[in-house]
């Protein structure tokens, strides 16, 4: 602790507020631990106070912040679609984050920041959804600070843990790095190894293609459209049936009847459609297909047919 006692009594708040405002915009630098460290030091009277740290990472908060609620107003579903891209499922990701806004409202923004990934997700889902600047602006600054604060009061309350532990990591952070670098390293082939399981079994599922789909469309021979985006202001193909991936089968059994299903996403490899394709043919709907391209490939015959 000694050794930081310095840099935090001449940078503390600087360095507090850049740790915290490259987090919030989506750099993986978790601020956490050192607002942790910043409340152990301010109890113990190391130049920063409770409320200059309080301050500093509310206020890194309320910036980063504003950059996402103005990046979901003007960017909206493509936005959204980058942030869920690490997700298995892209769809289910955007699908359930969309869920959680609409459900409670900007009420989310004093939880988001406790949940991983959910903070840029729920800010942009603020602007994309037409939540006020004063409204957002409001609940942003209560959740911020009741996250910054909760850190700020652990480090408080535990600063002779925190010390001691800071003592540990000084005396052994070769081999912390190492540990941590190497369990990063089997979480990503661990997430890399389950998608490619995945889609090794979800490229069983059979595929329609968009010319086949418009054949049957024009024909009079219309098979059941379920759409597995659930994408804010985007248009999807008409007359398809807005449907969840973990949506009950029991549900969709007067939807579908005896008919044909075609499922569509606007997802890589029509994983999500895949997905619960997969699922239709478990629960007896043999005569299910995954929409070819998605929704991108619908789009794309749709402009070459009017060109």
């Amino acid at each position: 602790m000694s050794e930081l006692q310095p840099l935090i009594e001449r940078y503390g708040p600087a360095v507090l507020f850049l740790n915290v405002l490259l987090e919030q915009l989506g750099l993986p630098i978790p601020a956490y631990p050192a607002l942790i460290v910043a409340g152990a030091l301010a109890i113990q009277g190391h130049g920063i106070s409770l409320g200059e740290a309080l301050a500093v990472a509310t206020l890194a908060c309320l910036i980063a912040d504003s950059a996402w609620y103005f990046a979901g107003q003007r960017y909206g579903g493509f936005l959204l679609r980058s942030i869920c891209r690490v997700s298995l499922s892209r769809d289910s990701c955007i699908r359930q984050s969309q869920s959680l806004y609409l459900r409670i409202g900007p009420r989310a923004l004093l939880i988001s920041k406790f949940l991983p990934g959910a903070g840029a997700l729920s800010t942009s889902l603020a602007g994309m959804t037409g939540t006020s600047m004063r409204r957002f602006l409001g609940y942003d600054l209560a959740g911020s600070a009741l996250w910054a604060g909760s850190a700020l009061l652990l480090g408080a309350i535990f600063n002779d843990a925190v010390d001691h532990l800071l003592g540990l990591l000084h005396d052994y952070a070769s081999l912390g790095a190492l540990v941590i670098l190497g369990a990063f390293v089997l979480f990503l082939a661990w997430r890399v190894f389950r998608r490619q399981r995945l889609l090794r079994r979800t490229a069983r599922i059979p595929r329609i293609s968009v010319s086949e789909l418009r054949r049957r469309l024009d024909q009079g021979d219309a098979p059941r459209i379920l759409d597995v985006r659930a994408e804010l202001g985007e248009d999807g193909i008409p007359g398809a049936i807005s449907v969840g991936l973990d949506t009950p089968l029991d549900s969709l059994k007067d939807t579908l009847g005896d008919a044909d299903v075609v499922i569509y996403c606007a997802c890589p490899h029509e994983l999500s459609a895949a997905m619960l394709a997969e699922r239709l043919q478990a629960g007896g709907y043999a005569r299910t297909w995954a929409l070819s391209g998605g929704l991108d490939a619908w789009h794309a015959d749709q402009e070459e047919t009017l060109s």
